[in-house]
């Protein structure tokens, strides 16, 4: 019977049959054909060219069987890495997205005979993490691309270079505090008793006899000196208003006091730990967070969980504190969570990042707080206007 003319309703019917994916009974894997039914499937087994191919298989089998085994474990790991990561995922969830190409090759010509056999095998070679649960096998692909190794070694010692140059930074920091310390000490002022002068100022008298010439020049001297008098005392109590407006003036300016150089050297420490550790990824272990991501729905939404893992800079493992469901979830969509005053935090971002702290007080108008530094060298001091996005509470666990 020959073939139907293009675009006849019967040519059209044969196209969407053949479209997609057929029973894999009817499959045959060394002449690569798929037939819709029994009877087709049962002529096809009749042809000499499938006899043809089974003389072929016959003679080298193994040859046959370990080429279609290397390819079907290319094509199903390839997908897992393309589609997947170094995710974890259900085992046939992968299976099923790729038998879903119509031109698969099918693993009943391969050696294991089911997906359970060939997922153990992964785990046996060393090419995946499998782990067997309730749902069933969950695979992890393993990848030991060289160009990866060779970024996760540079990020690995990047961060390294940040810890010793953060800890290089707080040894400075402390020895300049006991420099200072030594230097406070070691100025003592000494302090005298104020004594009043015993010298009096001697009076005389003149019991000389005087004329009139002698009268008159003296009221003329009189008149003089009095006017002098009177000059000089409106001189004295404009300079004593000066004196006392300068003293007032000097005053109000004293009420903002100078920094001392032990001051100074701390804020040009905290200045340059500032530019050193302030980074655009704030995500640690053992904090608190809250899910801002409204596409995961109202039962994750405005939820907290705990970060349990940090895979990368800017991706965390969350596990719900409600449901105890583990997320995966970019910085993007968490947010801090501002502890109870008197409760443990820690600082996740600008110069004290790193440090474990205890909660003072919280300005809800300037939208900062008061920690105080509860580990490290720098225990007991109180640090002013934090911002909130700088710190995270901490769980209880780990408290």
């Amino acid at each position: 019977m020959g073939k139907h003319e293009v675009g006849t309703p019967k040519y059209i019917a044969n196209k969407i049959k053949a479209k997609g994916l057929q029973k894999l009974r009817w499959y045959c894997q060394m002449c690569q054909k798929q037939c819709r039914d029994e009877n087709g499937f049962k002529c096809h087994m009749m042809s000499e060219s499938h006899q043809r191919q089974l003389l072929l298989f016959a003679d080298n089998a193994d040859k046959y069987t370990d080429n279609f085994s290397k390819e079907f474990e290319s094509g199903y790991l390839e997908l897992l890495k393309r589609q997947f990561g170094t995710k974890r995922v259900h085992a046939n969830r992968v299976y099923q997205d790729y038998i879903s190409e119509r031109h698969h090759l099918h693993m009943n010509s391969t050696q294991w005979e089911t997906l359970t056999d060939f997922v153990k095998w992964l785990g046996r070679e060393g090419k995946c993490i499998v782990d067997e649960t309730e749902k069933g096998w969950y695979v992890q692909y393993i990848d030991r691309d060289p160009e990866t190794i060779a970024l996760q070694e540079a990020l690995a010692r990047k961060e390294k270079m940040d810890r010793d140059d953060q800890e290089k930074m707080m040894a400075f920091i402390e020895k300049q505090i006991e420099k200072g310390k030594e230097c406070s000490k070691n100025d003592t002022h000494v302090f005298t008793e104020f004594v009043r002068p015993s010298e009096e100022h001697k009076v005389v008298v003149n019991l000389k006899v005087e004329t009139k010439r002698d009268e008159d020049m003296k009221n003329k001297t009189l008149v003089a000196s009095n006017a002098l008098k009177n000059d000089y005392k409106r001189g004295e109590c404009s300079s004593a208003g000066k004196n006392k407006d300068s003293k007032e003036s000097g005053r109000g300016r004293g009420e903002k006091r100078k920094l001392s150089a032990l001051d100074e050297i701390i804020k040009d420490e905290e200045d340059k730990k500032e530019r050193i550790n302030r980074k655009d990824y704030w995500l640690v272990e053992g904090i608190v967070v809250k899910v801002t991501a409204k596409s995961l729905g109202d039962k994750y939404y405005k939820k907290k969980g705990v970060v349990t893992g940090v895979p990368a800079r800017y991706v965390a493992t969350v596990t719900m504190l409600d449901s105890g469901h583990k997320l995966k979830l970019d910085q993007e969509h968490l947010e801090t969570v501002i502890p109870a005053i008197g409760r443990p935090l820690r600082v996740v971002n600008g110069a004290y990042r790193g440090c474990s702290a205890i909660l003072k007080e919280l300005d809800e108008k300037k939208f900062c707080v008061t920690i105080e530094i509860s580990s490290g060298p720098l225990k007991g001091r109180i640090v002013d206007k934090v911002e909130y996005e700088d710190i995270c509470k901490l769980h209880d666990v780990d408290v």
